[in-house]
């Protein structure tokens, strides 16, 4: 492990780190098909829009399509995937599943650990999901930070360091003063490149059983660790 000495704010990913993303989508998506009577798979149609989140923002990010929120990019993949598999709903149910990713259960250690890690630093989310996103899913999940720190506010997304470097800016501290706490080794390769001390939060179901995982070694880390308390832990808290 790594020096840790000198870190003021722990930022937080949320999709799969913070939240099971795979489990609450999942099971809204269930919901919404049932009702409409649509026989498709609702773990791995989630999977597959989960697979779209990357390459969307990487086309926000390359310039070949305009600045959108995380909503707007969820809808268009849900319409492309919605038509490829031949299936028609309204307006009022897609306007329901994209909104399912504002309503994710939190991991059992998330709040606990969360809250321990708050009596000795700054604990902001810092995620991909849009400020109006973010700001429904913690309320709804219960989950203690003191922040949000949406990649809206850098009007681009991660992993580029715009983002956490905005992140750094707005709460007053130097890049190295931050930890990023992600379960995604892409996540934390972008904040070392930004200056940032990383955490790499180990989820082996955090995309369900259709992909595997990323696993502690993919990629260099400050530490790594298995939950929030054993983070809050590590860090003295």
């Amino acid at each position: 492990m790594s020096d840790l000495g000198g870190i003021r704010v722990i930022a937080c990913d949320i999709f799969g780190t913070t939240v099971d993303w795979y489990r609450g989508v999942r099971d809204q998506v269930a919901g919404v098909f049932g009702a409409a009577g649509v026989d498709l798979d609702a773990g791995e149609f989630a999977s597959a829009w989960r697979a779209e989140y990357l390459p969307s923002m990487r086309r926000v990010q390359d310039g070949s399509r305009g600045w959108a929120v995380l909503d707007t990019l969820h809808r268009e993949s849900l319409d492309a995937l919605l038509e490829e598999h031949g299936v028609t709903l309204g307006e009022e149910e897609r306007d329901r599943l994209v909104r399912a990713w504002h309503r994710l259960p939190a991991w059992p250690d998330s709040a606990a650990g969360l809250a321990r890690l708050r009596s000795r630093f700054v604990v902001a989310a810092l995620s991909n999901g849009g400020f109006a996103l973010m700001t429904h899913l913690i309320k709804d999940a219960a989950l203690p930070f003191d922040c949000v720190l949406s990649a809206e506010l850098a009007r681009t997304y991660k992993p580029a360091p715009e983002v956490y470097r905005t992140a750094a800016a707005l709460l007053d501290v130097a890049p190295h003063e931050m930890l990023m706490v992600a379960a995604h080794g892409w996540d934390l390769t972008g904040a070392r490149a930004a200056g940032l001390r990383t955490a790499f939060l180990e989820r082996p179901e955090e995309k369900g059983p259709h992909q595997a995982a990323d696993r502690p070694g993919d990629v260099p880390a400050d530490v790594v660790v298995s939950s929030f308390p054993e983070l809050a832990a590590t860090l003295g808290c």
